[in-house]
């Protein structure tokens, strides 16, 4: 895998290691007929922080310029202890939007969907399936995503998965990943693609978008460090080359950019947080 990575980075046109933030802005705030656009939070990002203080750390992911956030199952559940209306309307006076939230879509399904629609939110994702022993393990996963996404689209809700790496990753001579789009209705599930995911087993996430356009709706942005065993890093500060790669993105059907880090070297989640926003927010997509 570590040999296909390197050939990805070498040929694909991602390798932007080593290429500072300031001197990438010049190339990415043109041109004129592409915009700003909103950019969200998966709230995983702040998994350290967030659970002693959810107001206070949501707040300042306001201050940073966040206009959306996935939130995710964690032990105060998708709402963070305050119920889904009292949720939202703390987001409401912070100029926030939830657009999704990760969460076990295969327990207590209807009551999350239904809470979820009540507020408006767009999205439930599913965030983990786990490595299958086969295919076939896969199309049977595939049918459920499709049951699940029925339950979800009768609420007012829209379903999609959200990627690791080991579907990307050659079984029985295909890709999960293949598997897992060609077994489901575009009409029910729809795909969150975790970009770092994709970039760390070789795969070209170009490629992807253009592979299955309007499939891909909803990405995290998140960025692959250098070195053998890679962490996800400060946007900018990593291998892949998001200013080419996001308007692709667009072009093909995606609708919303989510940023998430999971590694925080030599920084704190909240500084994490508020750097990848002035990066993003500098990107013109």
């Amino acid at each position: 895998m570590k040999s296909s990575r390197r050939t990805f980075l070498k040929t694909s046109g991602y390798a932007a290691a080593g290429v500072a933030l300031s001197g990438t802005m010049l190339s990415f705030c043109t041109p004129a007929n592409r915009e700003h656009m909103p950019f969200g939070l998966q709230l995983y990002t702040l998994r350290h922080v967030i659970g002693d203080d959810p107001r206070g750390v949501i707040s300042q992911v306001a201050d940073f310029g966040y206009k959306q956030i996935e939130s995710y199952e964690g032990p105060l559940g998708m709402f963070w202890g305050m119920g889904n209306r009292d949720f939202k309307s703390f987001l409401d006076d912070l100029g926030i939007t939830m657009i999704s939230s990760h969460a076990n879509v295969f327990d207590d399904l209807e009551r999350k969907v239904n809470e979820l629609a009540e507020i408006g939110v767009e999205y439930i994702v599913s965030p983990w399936i786990g490595p299958q022993d086969s295919l076939d393990d896969y199309r049977a996963i595939a049918e459920q995503f499709n049951q699940v996404g029925e339950i979800a689209n009768n609420s007012g809700l829209k379903f999609a998965y959200h990627n690791h790496a080991y579907t990307f990753e050659e079984q029985e001579g295909e890709l999960p990943q293949d598997i897992l789009m060609g077994n489901t209705d575009p009409d029910l599930v729809e795909y969150q693609l975790d970009i770092y995911w994709v970039a760390i087993t070789g795969e070209d996430p170009a490629a992807w978008f253009r592979r299955y356009p309007n499939r891909f709706t909803t990405c995290h942005v998140k960025d692959l460090a250098n070195g053998d065993d890679p962490e996800s890093t400060i946007l900018g500060t990593g291998t892949i080359d998001y200013p080419s790669l996001l308007p692709v993105a667009k072009e093909n059907g995606m609708k919303y950019f989510i940023v998430e880090q999971e590694a925080y070297t030599n920084t704190t989640p909240l500084d994490a947080v508020r750097e990848n926003a002035e990066y993003m927010r500098n990107l013109v997509i």
